[in-house]
Order: C-alpha cells, then structure tokens, then sequence
C-alpha cells in the first residue's frame, strides 16, 4: 500500500512539473508574437519588394507540406488520454491554423496585393497571443490550487454518502487542482462504537473509490467518530 501511495504521488509530481514546464514554454512562445508585428508593420510602410518566383514556389510547397504533417499529427495525439500529449496536439493545431493563415494571405499577396502577406503575419500574431494568453492562464489557476466547481464537489458528496451505510455524517468535502486534476480530502463521521478494523476498511475503500476517478490523482479520508470538534485541551493559565 505503501508503495502504491508513493507511485500515485510520483504520478502526480510528473503531471505537475509537465504543467510547469508548459507554462514556461508558453510564457516564451509569446515574446515572438509581440516583437513581431513591428517588423511587418516596418515592411508596410516600404515599398512592395522584389519577388525570387522560384522562392515562392519552394515557400508554398514547404508550407503546404508542413500544414499537412501538422495535421496528421494533431489527429494522432487527440487519441490519447495522456494531458502531456493532449498538449502536443493543442500545440500542432495551433501550427495549422497559423500555417493556413500564412499561406492564404502569400497566395493572395501573389495574385493580388503584396501587402497582404505582411497583414497575414500580424494577423497570426495576433491570434498567436490571444491563444497563448488564454493557455496560460488556464495552466495559472491550475498550479495555484484552485477549488473545484460546485457541480463537481457535489458529485464527490453524493459517492462518499453512498459509499457505506455506517457513513452518517459528512465533515468536509475539498477538491483543488494539483497539476492536471485534483487532490481531493474528506472527512467522514462513524458511529463511535465502529471497530477500528471496519473504520479502516470503510476509510480506505473510500480512498480507492475516489482515486479510481478519471479526474483525481489522490485522495485523502479521515475518519472521525463526531463532527463537533469541541476542544480536547484546555490551554494552561498563564
């Protein structure tokens, strides 16, 4: 058992530090798009450049070629459960969509107006630092411990009441991020003549129960025989 407890916690140290490590590769992802646009905003104001046709045509196949990979790749990750490489396909249909942009506006550029493809790229940068900010923010309220929706506390209340009927009160129900899903705590109230072996059974398959949620990496159950918690100690007189 012990063993057990320290693999779910190894589990969770992983699903945490990949978190981190997402939020820092986002936090530099979004330097790029914001000193981008004065290059493209500078190349506006100049006059419409010269164009190598051979150049473009290798541009477009390339990025043709690199759009289409993407998407393949975006398709194959969002197979799997795994948050880490969820976030490899979050991260490779971003590249399409930057991609398509970015060839649209070079084909137009081509066909019509030059200005275009510069437009193109404040564009993506723009949708770039949108997307990224929202990530980001998202990964914040995930690392800083976060309680759970209500909805899904409520969940967790009615599993723990009918998980046994010697349960016959609830103390206390939390659940907050820690990572990618949640640590979840409860305390519970059992007859006082309970057994300790029984108060340990219930208390554990309450544990097992919880962790066996796709959405809780460890759970914690303690076990109590009132929920008045009046003062056990009577503090010395100075």
């Amino acid at each position: 058992m012990a063993t057990l407890g320290i693999q779910i916690l190894l589990e969770s140290a992983r699903e945490l530090i990949s978190k981190v490590n997402k939020f820092v590769y986002q936090l530099i992802q979004k330097r790029t798009p914001i000193i981008f646009p004065y290059r493209t905003i500078y190349e506006l104001l100049q006059v419409q450049p010269d164009r190598d046709p051979d150049k473009v045509k290798w541009m477009v196949g390339i990025m043709a070629a690199v759009t289409v990979v993407k998407f393949c790749l975006t398709i194959y990750c969002r197979r799997f459960a795994n948050e880490i490489i969820r976030a490899y396909a979050q991260d490779h249909f971003f590249d399409v969509i930057t991609n398509s942009i970015g060839l649209a506006t070079a084909l137009l550029a081509i066909k019509f107006y030059w200005w275009l493809d510069p437009l193109g790229a404040i564009l993506i940068a723009l949708y770039t630092i949108s997307n990224w900010s929202k990530t980001v923010m998202e990964n914040v309220w995930s690392l800083i411990g976060r309680t759970a929706p209500p909805d899904y506390l409520a969940k967790l209340t009615y599993l723990v009441w009918n998980h046994h009927e010697e349960i016959k009160h609830i103390d206390t129900v939390r659940a907050y991020t820690f990572g990618c899903n949640y640590f979840v705590e409860v305390d519970i109230v059992l007859p006082g003549e309970t057994s300790l072996s029984q108060a340990h059974d219930i208390g554990e398959t309450l544990q097992d129960k919880l962790e066996q949620l796709d959405e809780v990496d460890r759970a914690f159950v303690h076990v109590d025989f009132e929920f008045t918690h009046k003062p056990e100690h009577k503090s010395k007189a100075s």
